[in-house]
């Protein structure tokens, strides 16, 4: 990704915008290993349905997760093509993490 696309530079300014936010943060990490319904992250982090909501949003629209309906039941799990569009863009900087020294400035 040597050089970053405008559409590709919006995906990844929504994608760290989403992961600003510890309790995002722990919403990833327990869908690390299976898709889980709403009630059971409700559950599981302490938090009320509403605020949770607000911070699922977030991550579908940065495209972290996917989210199905199952009767009324919401089940969310991780959006691995979006997680790899950060890791690569990250990948960039360690390839290349000889940082020349800056060029003498004007004067």
């Amino acid at each position: 990704m040597a050089s970053t696309t405008v559409n590709a530079a919006a995906d990844i300014t929504a994608g760290f915008h989403a992961l600003s936010e510890p309790l995002r943060i722990r919403v990833l990490e327990l869908l690390r290993h299976q898709e889980l319904c709403v009630c059971e992250l409700c559950e599981t982090l302490q938090v009320s349905q509403s605020k949770l909501s607000f911070h699922l949003k977030t991550l579908k629209e940065a495209g972290l997760v996917t989210a199905r309906q199952e009767g009324r039941w919401m089940y969310y799990r991780l959006n691995l093509s979006q997680l790899v569009l950060l890791e690569e863009y990250l990948a960039e900087f360690r390839r290349f993490s000889s940082i020349l020294p800056a060029r003498p400035c004007c004067d």
